[in-house]
């Protein structure tokens, strides 16, 4: 019987998400098992920094990915979000889970909703595209960053640091945490490419893991997430500029993408939105909107284009 060796963040988060799938995958073979290898990374370890200025997100999966090539773990789960657009060769995104809820959740001192927040309350969060998004329509607020774990973000708030905070609603239903939000609207917050949704990634020649890995795999997710994903490679994007795109199928099967960047300061937000079946080629399609009508220069004003 295999020993599988999975790669995870020492995070509570990543650690929870890590054993969903672990529980996933045992209950589906009497050929393997799994043990959790713990790894540190530079995004963990530097929490005082905006992610945006130490390389991005990026900085969660670099050294996961290392200990993969290195033959030290056999797979890892991501929260997807986090993943570059790019892969190493050699590795490869071999599952992706059903998607949880995409939706950022505004949690606030006293459950105000955003459009209640007093002019200069305060905004945490190190996203700069959830940044971006908030100022665009309400450029009295001010935003200051906040790192660290969802309970420590969570504690901030309630010790006065912040008047609100903005969250990804999937960790905090993966974590069980029950608080008062409001869940923005993808029309008002689009989500990060990916968000809600996990990646598998291990070495593209270890096909019996990767046939079992098919086996947790949400055709539905996986297709619209290809989609975002194709959007961000085109725009060559990172945590370091403003990029969200969310995609929908319906029940006929077409795909619905809806695409955004947007300045840093909030002050010009470009949208775009197709209906298509191939996934790669409508979100190629709606980054070159994008790109045809002004993100080009947003991008290369940041040196990402």
């Amino acid at each position: 019987m295999r020993t599988i060796r999975v790669g995870t963040r020492k995070s509570r988060l990543a650690l929870v998400q890590s054993q969903l799938v672990v529980d996933s995958l045992s209950g589906k073979t009497n050929d393997f098992t799994f043990t959790l290898r713990h790894i540190v990374t530079k995004g963990d370890r530097i929490q005082d920094v905006a992610l945006s200025r130490v390389g991005g997100k990026g900085l969660f999966v670099k050294e996961i990915e290392r200990a993969l090539l290195g033959g030290e773990i056999d797979f890892a789960v991501h929260s997807m979000k986090d993943m570059p657009a790019e892969l190493p060769e050699g590795l490869e995104i071999a599952s992706i889970p059903e998607r949880e809820d995409p939706h950022d959740v505004l949690l606030s001192a006293k459950n105000r909703r955003l459009e209640e927040l007093k002019p200069g309350a305060v905004i945490g969060t190190s996203s700069l595209r959830r940044a971006a998004q908030i100022l665009s329509v309400r450029p009295d607020l001010t935003i200051r960053p906040l790192r660290g774990n969802v309970t420590t973000r969570i504690s901030r708030l309630k010790s006065g640091d912040f008047d609100a905070i903005v969250l990804a609603a999937a960790g905090m239903k993966r974590l069980g945490i029950e608080e008062n939000g409001e869940a923005l609207p993808y029309d008002f917050l689009l989500p990060a490419v990916g968000q809600g949704a996990l990646a598998i990634e291990c070495r593209s020649s270890d096909i019996g893991l990767k046939a079992l890995l098919d086996r947790i795999n949400h055709e539905q997710t996986a297709v619209t997430v290809r989609a975002e994903r194709a959007f961000l490679k085109r725009l060559n994007g990172s945590c370091q500029v403003p990029i969200a795109a969310y995609c929908e199928r319906d029940a006929a099967g077409h795909l619905h993408l809806q695409g955004r960047v947007a300045s840093v300061d909030g002050k010009k937000v470009l949208k775009s939105h197709g209906t298509g079946d191939d996934p790669v080629v409508l979100g190629t399609r709606i980054a070159e909107d994008l790109l045809n009508r002004g993100a080009a220069k947003i991008l290369a004003e940041l040196g990402l284009e």
